[in-house]
């Protein structure tokens, strides 16, 4: 008998043709969270290699820098050689982190790469020259329910093309991933609950992990939802994210919030799809402020520009790039844009966007 693993009586799977096993999953991945895993998990070993599919792996080696996994839970855990862990199968395209693919075709016995916290995993092409090779890891198979190998957009909020709501959004966007957005995001959101809004948030582009949105809750939003929400493991290769955004946002406007605060993972530029939300008129209408978030002041014009090329006006910028006085003044003089630091000055940035607020609120 393997480690970890529970040989159920030997049956064939008629849908799938291949035998079932039990297999007892020592953690389970953020990743998975809207499916309801339990530990143990009736699997197939006959792998489909689609994104979104849940898969059983076991991790085969550690890594110093990056060796945590998000539970379902939130709650962190070290992911140790042996570890048998649900995770899902994704892309991954960070400019500071992983890059992966899912590959063509996957077996049982093949090995992949854990490509991020949220239990991401894939075939790791390359990373950040910060970081560790990723976590080698050992397809066991992958779960089955009622027939179907489970994917996590069985129980997914549906893209929806045209937004019909009342509510005000909140974008808060930036050059790259580690820009400040979520500081920026959860700053604005306790500052307008301290001031009374009940306010909704979402993270609608990025990688898979609970991480940001829980953040958003501890700082005060009533509702949050993800990409995660609408069946995308990561928002890598979708050729128009608005429909799957207008979907979370229309469930988000349902208990009426005063304002839905959106952060975008990643940046304008990237592989994850965030250009497409601002090529959507109906979201830029819905848009009553927008939050620029850059390291510097070359970041902070390129962003200006190729917003602007959109048709699309920053409201304020905020990041490292305000992180001291010269350089929220420089932003302010020379490219003639609000600026204020949400590490400094939270109740500022939250100002400058209740005054959007009340302008949105003015004109509609």
């Amino acid at each position: 008998m393997e480690q970890n693993t529970i040989q159920s009586e030997a049956a064939t799977f008629r849908d799938l043709g291949t035998e079932i096993r039990l297999v007892r999953v020592d953690k389970i991945a953020s990743s998975t969270i809207n499916l309801d895993l339990e530990h143990d998990l009736e699997i197939t070993t006959s792998c489909e290699a689609r994104a979104g599919n849940v898969i059983v792996v076991r991790a085969l080696t550690d890594n110093a820098t990056y060796n945590t996994l998000e539970m379902v839970t939130g709650r962190m855990a070290k992911v140790n050689p042996g570890d048998v862990i649900a995770g899902v199968l994704g892309y991954r395209r960070a400019l500071k982190g992983f890059v992966g693919d899912v590959p063509d075709n996957i077996e049982a016995g093949d090995r992949l790469h854990l490509l991020n916290l949220g239990g991401l995993v894939g075939r790791c092409l390359g990373h950040h020259h910060s970081l560790n090779n990723a976590i080698e890891v050992e397809v066991i198979g992958m779960p089955v329910r009622e027939g179907k190998i489970l994917n996590i957009s069985e129980r997914a909020i549906a893209p929806v093309d045209t937004l019909e709501i009342s509510t005000p959004l909140v974008l808060v966007a930036g050059t790259c991933m580690n820009s400040g957005k979520t500081y920026a995001a959860t700053e604005i959101i306790k500052h307008l609950a301290r001031a009374g809004l009940r306010v909704s948030a979402a993270k609608l582009a990025g990688v898979a992990c609970l991480r940001d949105t829980l953040n958003m809750e501890d700082h005060g939003a009533i509702q949050t939802l993800s990409f995660l929400d609408c069946g995308l493991p990561s928002t890598v290769g979708i050729e128009d994210l608005a429909p799957f955004a207008k979907g979370a946002i229309a469930q988000l406007s349902e208990i009426e919030p005063d304002c839905i605060v959106i952060e975008l993972g990643d940046g304008l530029l990237g592989g994850y799809s965030v250009a497409s939300i601002f090529d959507d008129r109906e979201l830029m209408g819905a848009t009553a402020a927008l939050v620029f978030c850059a390291s510097d002041f070359v970041g902070t014009w390129g962003g200006r520009e190729l917003l602007k090329a959109r048709g699309v006006e920053i409201d304020v910028v905020s990041g490292p790039v305000t992180d001291s006085p010269m350089g929220a003044e420089y932003v302010r003089r020379e490219l003639g844009l609000p600026a204020a630091n949400a590490v400094n000055e939270g109740e500022d940035l939250a100002d400058l966007i209740k005054q959007r607020l009340a302008a949105w609120r003015r004109v509609s």
